[in-house]
């Protein structure tokens, strides 16, 4: 027995590494499924706001066929590169395209691979791929100049916005509910150290923000128990561009519907300084 016993102590270093392995690789390979949620049914589209728009098939940089959503707007001084949160597709943002289409933004929205009629299989490295993607079509194909483009993204897709920020320059940045980084989304603590091991600086969207050089607008509630408003904060605090904080109310996915007193003249005022002023006569954006 006492053989046994310093057996068993002799191997615990070797035993706790292979027990660490296994969590790390079970992560790993379960990661995609907890990060995203995505649906493959379009449950509407702009039409359904008598908004015209095209319907876009394009490829990711590493040649996955997406699809997406180019919404123009009547007079735009500015177009939208929208990147949505992590469940759902593009067809679930109808509300947030009209709010930017009443902004005089032309939208672009793009579905992640997997998600709607896009082509493929959800990734962390995936997704900067298909970031990427879009902004080659809406650069290169549309012919859209970066000077007039700003980029968005809610939730996940602040992440997703990070990552892309790394290697363009557009006008200016939207960053609205989201994180400082995917670990600290880890809410069991100890668990924290495992996914940075499983992730490594993968959505570091507080180194990235210490490069940023666009004007950046942070949007964020306290309400917000899914990413809490800490992280939030957190992300504003190491943005190094010129940047904006406007606190909303309101939960995680509906906040900015149910805060647009706040909201829209928010994002009008950035819009207007970075962009130039929009006539809300061609279309009442705080009426129906």
């Amino acid at each position: 027995m006492v053989t046994i016993a310093n057996n068993l102590t002799y191997y615990r270093p070797l035993i706790l590494f292979l027990i660490l392995a296994l969590i790390v690789l079970a992560l790993r390979l379960s990661l995609p499924r907890i990060v995203f949620v995505p649906s493959a049914e379009i449950i509407a589209t702009p039409a359904a706001l008598e908004l015209p728009f095209d319907d876009v098939f394009f490829e990711a940089s590493d040649g996955v066929r997406l699809n997406g959503w180019y919404i123009p707007a009547e007079n735009a001084r500015g177009t939208l590169l929208f990147f949505h949160g992590n469940a759902g597709n593009i067809s679930y943002r109808l509300n947030s395209i009209d709010i930017f289409n009443k902004l005089g933004l032309s939208v672009f929205i793009v579905s992640y691979r997997g998600y709607g009629r896009s082509e493929g299989e959800p990734s962390i490295p995936g997704v900067t791929f298909d970031a990427l993607g879009a902004w080659k079509w809406l650069t290169e194909e549309k012919k859209v100049p970066s000077e007039k483009i700003v980029v968005f993204g809610r939730s996940l897709g602040g992440a997703v916005a990070m990552e892309l920020m790394r290697r363009v320059e557009p006008r200016a940045l939207i960053l609205e509910s989201t994180f400082s980084s995917l670990p600290e989304m880890i809410k069991i603590p100890f668990m924290a150290p495992v996914a940075r091991l499983v992730v490594g600086d993968i959505w570091n969207s507080a180194e990235a923000a210490s490069e940023l050089t666009a004007p950046t607008l942070c949007i964020h509630s306290p309400d917000d128990w899914i990413v809490p408003y800490s992280f939030g904060r957190r992300l504003y605090d190491a943005v190094a561009s010129e940047k904006t904080f406007v606190q909303i109310r309101g939960g995680h996915n509906d906040g900015f519907l149910e805060s647009l007193d706040v909201y829209l003249p928010a994002l009008d005022a950035f819009l207007t300084k970075h962009f130039g002023l929009y006539d809300p006569a061609a279309r009442d954006m705080y009426g129906d």
